[in-house]
């Protein structure tokens, strides 16, 4: 990052939670907590690479990040297409002119009871929330190696923390994140590479507006928030997001931040 040391420590001039100069790519970042993520970055000072299936269809995301006065580059990227998607990295490296920051960010389930859970079903799951995980941040800290490092972080779930009756291959997948941002960061420290993961809770995004529609199951989704008894809004974990892509986080790696409420405290 242009605003920290070669051992990212923060550079004592300006405030170690700005990104200013940094160059960021988040995946799955058309709507919801990508979108949100994306936007945060950006006013930390950050130029956004944003990671799309279908980059006409931005919903006025490039000109919101560019209202930050940073650079907003839209890019092609469904993360089950690895070769599309390392691609769309060594784009976003070329032109920004490196990658600093890669926020892992799509992903998705397939519900229902254990016992009916098909093999189809378990592999595309595993598919997009931890072989894309694994792979982007791989072929990403190939650039960052060869630039001094970096920060990557991974959305994980709390039920990669907890179990969630009828959500298994979901939680499996976001368990392995959890415990990949561990090996990750113990391999890649000596790069200056840090690792981080956030693992939120149930969040009011229009991937899960279908689910907290059900008032039986919304309210028991509050009670179960333990501490806090209510939803989650997108910025209280993109605010997370921005943290840990930080120099405010320089001593931080391997480690998964649950925004919770209290769920996994109880």
């Amino acid at each position: 990052m242009a605003h920290t040391s070669t051992d990212n420590r923060p550079d004592t001039e300006e405030s170690p939670f700005s990104l200013s100069g940094s160059n960021a790519l988040v995946t799955g970042s058309t709507r919801g907590l990508g979108r949100a993520i994306a936007i945060e970055l950006a006013r930390a000072g950050a130029n956004v690479a944003l990671g799309m299936r279908e980059p006409a269809n931005d919903g006025g995301l490039v000109a919101e990040i560019e209202q930050f006065g940073v650079q907003a580059l839209p890019l092609r990227m469904d993360v089950l297409d690895l070769t599309q998607s390392k691609a769309a990295i060594d784009r976003a490296a070329a032109e920004l002119g490196g990658l600093d920051i890669l926020v892992n960010n799509a992903g998705g389930g397939i519900g229902g009871p254990a016992i009916d859970v098909s093999e189809e079903d378990f592999d595309a799951v595993w598919a997009l929330n931890t072989k894309s995980t694994f792979f982007l941040s791989q072929h990403a800290a190939r650039h960052m190696r060869n630039s001094g490092g970096g920060s990557i972080v991974n959305v994980a779930s709390q039920a990669g923390l907890v179990a969630l009756p009828g959500e298994s291959s979901y939680c499996i997948s976001k368990a392995a994140v959890v415990h990949l941002t561990k090996c990750l960061a113990v391999e890649w420290g000596e790069y200056g590479i840090r690792v981080n993961a956030v693992a939120p809770t149930f969040i009011e995004t229009d991937g899960t507006s279908e689910a907290l529609s059900d008032d039986a199951f919304r309210a028991d989704t509050i009670e179960r928030i333990a501490a806090l008894h209510r939803i989650g809004v997108p910025a209280e974990v993109s605010g997370a997001v921005v943290f840990l892509a930080s120099p405010a986080a320089s001593l931080i790696t391997g480690q998964a931040l649950a925004i919770d409420g209290g769920w996994t405290a109880r």
